[in-house]
C-alpha cells in the first residue's frame, strides 16, 4: 500500500511539473506570410464603361408627314445612298368642324362664281375680237379703194390687237379661277380620300446616308411625324471607341495617351486599350446612394493591333486607366499595412520571429504598395497581422486551409 502511494504521488508530480514547464514556453502564432518581391506593378483608375460607334448618323424625317412602316430592323446592314431605310408619305387632312366646313363649302360657291363671270368675259372678249377683225377687214378693203386713210387703217388693226390681247387676259383669268374652285375644293378633302394623282406622287424615300447597320428604330409602325423627328440612326459597327464616365477627382490624374484594360467585356483576356480623350467639362451625376458627383466622360481607342472582338454599341465593359506604373518596382500586399503612429509598419519574420519594422511607401493599388526603403525583396513579412502578434512573437506559416 504504501509502494502504490508513492507511485502515485511522483507520477501527479511529473504532470505538474510538465504543465508548468508547457505553461512557460513561448507561444508560437501561426501566420499568413508573404514575400516582398520586384517586378512590374501599375496603379489604375477603374470604372464600368460601354462601347459605342465614333460615329453615329441619326436620320431625320426631312418633311412633315406619315412615315411608313420601318423598311429595316435594327441590325439591318445599309449601303449609302442605295438602302430605302424610311418613306414619308404626305398626312392625311384634318377633319372639319361644322363651322370650318360651312366656310369652306361658301368658299367653293364663289370661287366658282368668279369662274363662271371669267368665262362670261372670254365670251365678251371674243365678241370684241370678230368685231375689230371684221372693222379692220372693212377698213383695208377701203385702203385698197383708196378711199380711207392710212390713219384709219393702223387705228383699226391697233383695236385688234388690243381685242386679241383682252381675249388672252380673260382666259388666263378663267385659269386663275379654275385653280382656285380647285384649291377651294380641295379643302373640302376629308381623310382617307385621295386621288390618283396624288397616289402616284404620294411619297419621299430617304436613303441611308453612310454604310453600316441600323443600330435604333424610333418605330417600327407607320405613324405621323413633323419634319426633324429622328426616324432611326445607323453606324458602322466596326468602328467602336470605349467611354467611361469618371469622378472628376479621377479624370484629373490622367492624360490623353494613358494606356488602359479592357476587361469584363466577354472574353477571358484583357484588351489593350488607350485614352484619347478626357472631356473638359464635367456633368453632375447622382449615384446609386443618390449621393450628387462630378463625372468626367474619358473617351479611349482600343490600341493599335488589337484584335476588337464583335462587340456593338453600347455594350458594357471594365476599363482600368493606368496612372502609374513601374517595370521593376519592389512591392508587397497591401494588406500587410499597418499604421505605427504616423508611419507605416510592416512585422518582418526573420528566425520564426516576428520584427515590427518602419518603411516608406509610394505608389499604391488594391492589392500591392510601391515600397522604398525599409525592406528589400525576398523578404517575408505576415499579412493581415492579428494583435496576437507583436515585436519579438514567435510566428509559424498558418497550414493551407486553417
Amino acid at each position: 500500500m504504501k509502494l502504490r502511494t508513492i507511485v502515485i504521488g511522483a507520477v501527479a508530480v511529473a504532470a505538474i511539473g510538465g504543465a508548468v514547464w508547457v505553461s512557460m514556453q513561448p507561444e508560437i502564432v501561426p501566420v499568413d506570410m508573404a514575400e516582398v518581391t520586384a517586378g512590374p506593378m501599375e496603379v489604375t483608375v477603374n470604372a464600368d464603361g460601354t462601347t459605342r460607334v465614333r460615329d453615329v448618323f441619326e436620320v431625320a424625317a426631312p418633311v412633315s408627314g406619315t412615315v411608313g412602316r420601318s423598311p429595316v430592323k435594327v441590325g439591318d446592314t445599309v449601303i449609302k445612298g442605295e438602302t430605302v431605310i424610311a418613306r414619308i408619305e404626305p398626312g392625311e387632312p384634318a377633319f372639319l368642324d361644322e363651322r370650318a366646313r360651312k366656310q369652306a363649302e361658301a368658299a367653293v360657291a364663289q370661287a366658282e362664281a368668279a369662274l363662271a363671270l371669267a368665262k362670261t368675259q372670254i365670251t365678251v372678249a371674243e365678241a370684241d375680237l370678230n368685231n375689230a377683225q371684221r372693222q379692220l377687214n372693212r377698213a383695208f378693203d377701203l385702203h385698197e379703194r383708196g378711199t380711207t386713210s392710212d390713219a384709219a387703217l393702223e387705228t383699226a388693226e391697233t383695236a385688234v390687237d388690243i381685242a386679241s390681247a383682252q381675249l388672252d387676259s380673260a382666259h388666263a383669268t378663267a385659269d386663275m379661277r379654275m385653280s382656285e374652285v380647285a384649291a377651294a375644293r380641295a379643302v373640302l378633302t376629308q381623310p382617307g380620300e385621295r386621288t390618283l394623282d396624288e397616289e402616284e406622287a404620294c411619297c419621299v424615300d430617304i436613303r441611308a446616308p453612310v454604310s453600316g447597320k441600323v443600330l435604333s428604330v424610333t418605330s417600327t409602325s407607320a405613324r405621323p411625324v413633323t419634319a426633324g423627328t429622328t426616324l432611326l440612326t445607323i453606324g458602322p459597327t466596326d468602328d467602336l471607341e470605349i467611354v467611361v464616365e469618371l469622378l472628376s477627382t479621377d479624370a484629373v490624374r490622367l492624360a490623353a495617351g494613358a494606356p488602359a484594360h479592357i476587361e469584363r467585356w466577354g472574353g477571358d483576356m484583357a484588351l489593350d486599350a488607350v485614352v484619347r480623350e478626357i472631356e473638359p467639362a464635367a456633368f453632375t451625376k447622382v449615384s446609386a446612394l443618390g449621393i450628387e458627383e462630378q463625372r468626367v466622360r474619358v473617351v479611349l481607342d482600343f490600341a493599335d493591333g488589337v484584335d476588337v472582338p464583335p462587340l456593338g454599341h453600347n455594350f458594357r465593359v471594365y476599363a482600368r486607366i493606368v496612372e502609374w506604373s513601374a517595370d521593376n518596382a519592389l512591392r508587397l500586399p497591401i494588406s500587410a499595412l499597418f499604421r505605427d503612429g504616423a508611419d507605416w509598419a510592416v512585422f518582418v519574420v526573420r528566425d520564426g520571429t516576428a520584427h515590427l519594422t518602419s518603411i516608406d511607401i509610394g505608389q499604391r493599388n488594391s492589392d500591392e504598395a510601391e515600397v522604398l526603403s525599409g525592406l528589400e525583396a525576398g523578404d517575408r513579412v505576415i499579412t493581415h497581422p492579428s494583435d496576437r502578434v507583436a515585436q519579438g512573437t514567435l510566428v509559424e506559416a498558418r497550414a493551407a486551409g486553417n
